[in-house]
């Protein structure tokens, strides 16, 4: 026999999303996915959300940038996974766009040079084409342009 269900009023269910936004940024989809996953109506989820948005716990755009600058910085993610991550999370091309124009293209093109630079040298494998493949698989998985993988794989890899 199943434990009966945990039940929250709105107040209960309002209380515990505020602190679940202000301890890290999230979407409106993981929001929405939370308060379904308590049981909530969806009226209520609806009523929460808005709560959210007014009380500045629940900010979109904020959570784009926040998302983009962590995996950039940390994961160094390319803009074609950044953007392909932030669409699998329903936000807004706006958004999208306004998050991937705070990394400067020097900067984008500087990560992505050390980065080549060190994935070349710590490749250990004889065949040139088999280097060239790895090395190729590791960007573009990470989402970064086709056009820089190829020809940085070109220039490094001989």
């Amino acid at each position: 026999m199943l434990p009966p269900k945990k039940t929250y009023t709105v107040q209960e269910a309002t209380k515990k999303l505020e602190h679940y936004c202000a301890y890290q940024e999230r979407c409106h989809k993981e929001v929405v996915q939370k308060l379904q996953s308590m049981h909530m109506i969806p009226e209520a989820i609806d009523v929460i959300v808005v709560h959210l948005i007014q009380h500045n716990f629940l900010n979109e755009a904020r959570f784009a940038k926040a998302f983009v600058r962590g995996k950039f910085k940390f994961k160094a993610w390319g803009r074609r996974r950044l953007t392909f991550e932030l669409k699998q999370k329903d936000v807004s091309k706006v958004n999208i766009n306004q998050a991937l124009a705070d990394i400067s293209d020097a900067e984008y093109i500087g990560v992505f040079n050390d980065l080549a630079e060190k994935k070349a040298l710590s490749i250990k494998e004889p065949n040139v084409l088999k280097k060239k493949k790895k090395f190729t698989e590791y960007f573009l998985y990470r989402g970064w342009e086709s056009h820089l993988v190829y020809d940085k794989a070109n220039e490094l890899i001989r």
